[in-house]
């Protein structure tokens, strides 16, 4: 009878091992904006690495940021260039790649490696500084005036490159048919605008939504979900 029972909590204790060493390996090191940012700026001459495209790169990114991620070319050279006994803080357009490069450094050796939650929609989007190759289309001061001179007025902030922002466009148009000139629709993406999103300061991901009636915010959502419901009722109870 002992024995069983010592056999029972053995197979307990593996088990309970097994799933800790589970969590562990699906854990990952995502921090918010301000612990990301305090990290870098703690950092002398601080190892960042966006892990974009060349094209999303090329437009704007981090100061300071090389550009790579796990698909690219040239991976291994990129690697061979930093340095695994001092951070790497990593983002990407939201969480995937830079999530993904993360575990991987930390893989292969890294003492440590960050990525940041919200990615460059978060840095930008709160007034971080960045590289831009392009002045904005749009200005705070027209967009201020466009929020000024419309009752009602729905603005979608996102990017070209965003997955689920592409998903935003749709709902957007059966919106607009249904509303017409008694909504006016604003789309802000990152890489037209970059500057009046970072003069908001009101983005940590993309895609966010934002309804404004008379100049105050009705409501204001990240993600698509339900989106077409919550203007419904948003509009009609005004």
């Amino acid at each position: 009878m002992k024995n069983q029972i010592l056999k029972t909590s053995l197979t307990a204790i593996a088990f309970l091992w097994a799933i800790a060493v589970f969590s562990q390996n699906e854990n990952h090191n995502s921090l918010s904006l301000d612990s990301f940012y305090s990290k870098i700026k703690s950092q002398k001459n601080p190892q960042i690495v966006d892990a974009r495209t060349s094209e999303e790169f090329a437009l704007n990114h981090i100061e300071g940021a090389v550009n790579f991620n796990l698909q690219s070319e040239n991976y291994d050279q990129y690697i061979a260039k930093l340095d695994k006994s001092k951070p790497v803080f990593i983002y990407s357009i939201g969480a995937g790649r830079s999530v993904a490069l993360e575990k991987e450094l930390l893989k292969n050796g890294f003492s440590e490696a960050y990525s940041l939650e919200g990615g460059i929609a978060n840095w930008i989007g709160n007034g971080k500084p960045f590289y831009s190759n392009l002045k904005s289309k749009l200005s705070l001061a027209e967009f201020t005036k466009i929020i000024a001179s419309n009752k009602n007025v729905l603005v979608d902030i996102g990017s070209k490159y965003c997955g689920p922002c592409k998903k935003v466009k749709p709902i957007l148009e059966t919106i607009r048919a249904e509303y017409g000139s008694n909504l006016k629709i604003v789309e802000i993406e990152l890489e037209d605008s970059p500057q009046v999103i970072a003069d908001l300061k009101t983005v940590k991901v993309f895609p966010t939504l934002i309804l404004y009636e008379n100049g105050k915010i009705i409501f204001k959502k990240e993600g698509i979900s339900d989106l077409k419901n919550e203007v419904d009722i948003a509009l009609a109870l005004k």
